[in-house]
């Protein structure tokens, strides 16, 4: 297998397994895969960001990211507070948090299960990599192919 085939099988791979993942861990709150994403996020900014930011950070776009935040405003998962909605502060409530927390401690199990004979030196280097790899290829794509 060449770099490429390597590269994209391992990418998809990895994002399929994470999405049924989520999906499943979101279905006890009647929220999909994404919502997951969307909770970590806030909480990891002391759980409170604008939708704007929510978008930035998540690479997603306003419409998502606004059908999201109704489901879990509706859901008591986050509030909002300001007129306009998409500059509007979003804050996880407690039941958020909660649920937020909960994602995490899931997703640290996983991580420490899939990726336990990893060496502490060999996960950093793993996840230094990933975000240049990452990093570089939004860079490229930002320039136009």
């Amino acid at each position: 297998m060449d770099r490429f085939e390597t590269f994209s099988l391992a990418l998809f791979s990895i994002s399929r397994c994470w999405s049924k993942i989520a999906g499943e861990e979101m279905k006890r709150f009647g929220l999909k895969g994404v919502h997951a994403f969307y909770l970590v996020t806030i909480l990891s900014h002391d759980g409170v960001l604008t939708a704007a930011n929510l978008c930035e950070r998540c690479g997603r776009d306003k419409a998502d990211v606004s059908r999201s935040v109704s489901a879990m405003e509706s859901l008591g998962l986050l509030s909002r507070t300001g007129d306009n909605p998409y500059r509007a502060k979003l804050k996880l409530t407690d039941k958020g948090v909660a649920a937020a927390r909960s994602i995490r401690e899931i997703a640290a199990g996983i991580f420490e299960r899939v990726g336990g004979e990893l060496t502490p030196e060999k996960r950093e280097i793993f996840y230094e990599t990933l975000a240049t790899v990452s990093s570089n290829l939004e860079e490229y794509c930002k320039e136009g192919l």
